[in-house]
């Protein structure tokens, strides 16, 4: 049967104290909302169903592209969690199977879904439970002498017997569409909300005879919400975790797990080592044997094997070969391409550059909109002026130059292979290859000056 998703996402998430709508809040770089639904579209759901009421427009306008083909459901009045399903199932059809989730339990597993939907599939009624040490104010599972499920109760209508029980109920369910229509048509608000509780279908569904599936996971934390930063921070170090692990699992050191941020995709081949207190965003990929170290982060790039990264360095959109060697304090902006063997040292900076094997900047640089050759050496302070003022201009330097300390070099410019630029020289015209280029006024030395302050000091009447 085809399966049709609900994502419940509705709620104004006062206790974030925030404009923005709560499953917006990013976990791992990503907003809740579409993390859920990632993990929903692994499931190969015919639709994806997103009940939308506070922030609608806001929410909307972060689908773009990438969600354009689901459909928004808006839940104008608030009455409750069955309320809002059942407006959603306005748009299902009676065949399928309808699985149920809520924008703001980013944790959720594949495996947890894909088991809960096995069991609608088979014509029951499965929902995702878990064994909390607090469970709190959630719901609980109500179960016989037989341990089967008969029912859910709400945490403000349960007794205190009813409240021991550490049995919560997640909100997650998945049931055949005809059958879950047929239970919410039932549903009444005779409790102390007076709203359409969801949680009433599974009593229902036991008076009409149809098995009900109790999925209870391995860890609580998979089925956590979110309702306030506290707990916001709480899913977000979790995620962190979870993802330091499985990278460990394939082969990667992390000096700390704990101290390491993962918004994006991070793919690492064998033998990485990260140091802590690492950001990495977007999809950075990284070769075998590349280290990094403290404090560094990485957008968007690739690294090659063995490339050494070392301490509060920054790295934007770049492409880095195999052993090169960066930081620390560098930063490499984007449009960075590096051949083997590149180093770039302390303070350097380097946008839309290109440089050939071997080549290196080991202090206080600026290198932008450039194309510099293999073994050229650039030295410190020495800065390649691409802009003036309007447009923006190439420089050029060829195979082995070598580029003096403290240079400006004023694009649009070539500086031939093999040439020399003395240190202290501004460069304005081309340079030959194999050609000295000394661009800096004569040395005059006057004897017996005096600065204004010695000069003063001299004629002051206190002397």
């Amino acid at each position: 049967m085809s399966l049709h998703v609900i994502i419940l996402a509705a709620g104004k998430g006062s206790r974030m104290k925030s404009d923005t709508p709560k499953v917006l809040h990013p976990v791992a770089g990503t907003p809740m909302l579409h993390r859920v639904m990632s993990t929903a579209k692994r499931l190969a759901p015919e639709q994806l169903h997103l009940v939308l009421g506070h922030g609608i427009e806001a929410i909307q306008d972060t689908l773009a592209d990438q969600w354009s083909a689901t459909n928004i459901v808006q839940q104008a009045e608030q009455l409750g969690t069955g309320h809002a399903v059942n407006i959603a199932l306005d748009h299902l059809p009676n065949d399928g199977i309808s699985l149920v989730l809520y924008g703001d339990v980013p944790l959720i597993t594949v495996d947890t879904l894909e088991h809960c939907v096995a069991i609608a599939d088979a014509g029951e009624l499965g929902i995702v439970t878990a064994n909390m040490s607090d469970p709190a104010q959630l719901g609980r599972i109500l179960r016989n002498d037989t341990d089967a499920i008969e029912a859910i109760v709400e945490y403000k209508d349960a007794t205190q017997q009813q409240r021991a029980i550490h049995e919560i109920n997640s909100g997650i369910l998945a049931a055949p569409t005809h059958l879950l229509r047929h239970w919410l048509s039932q549903v009444q608000p005779n409790n102390q909300q007076g709203e359409y509780y969801l949680t009433d279908v599974v009593a229902l569904a036991v008076n009409d005879g149809v098995g009900v599936q109790g999925i209870v996971v391995d860890d609580e934390n998979e089925v956590m919400g979110v309702n306030d930063r506290v707990q916001l921070s709480q899913v977000e170090r979790i995620l962190q975790r979870r993802q330091a692990d499985e990278l460990m699992r394939q082969g990667v050191t992390f000096a700390d797990p704990d101290r390491v941020d993962i918004r994006g995709t991070l793919s690492c081949e064998t033998d990485c080592f990260i140091d802590v207190n690492t950001v990495f965003i977007g999809d950075v990929r990284l070769a075998s044997g590349v280290v990094i170290g403290p404090n560094v982060v990485i957008e968007s790039s690739q690294l090659g094997a063995g490339v050494q990264v070392k301490a509060n360095t920054v790295i934007e959109g770049a492409v880095i070969a195999e052993h090169c060697q960066l930081g620390p304090f560098a930063r490499i902006r984007p449009g960075s391409n590096f051949a083997p063997s590149v180093k770039i040292g302390n303070f350097v900076e380097t946008k839309k550059t290109t440089m050939g094997a071997g080549s290196k900047a080991g202090h206080l640089a600026y290198l932008g909109d450039a194309t510099i050759g293999c073994d050229v050496n650039v030295g410190a302070g020495s800065v390649t002026c691409n802009y003036d003022g309007v447009d923006k201009h190439q420089t050029v330097i060829g195979d082995g130059a070598f580029v003096g300390t403290n240079s400006t070099l004023v694009a649009p410019l070539n500086i031939g292979a093999e040439s020399f630029v003395a240190a202290g020289s501004t460069v304005t015209t081309d340079v030959e290859e194999q050609s000295l280029a000394v661009g800096r006024g004569k040395q005059r030395n006057i004897a017996k000056w005096l600065s204004p302050l010695k000069r003063k000091q001299r004629t002051s009447p206190d002397r």
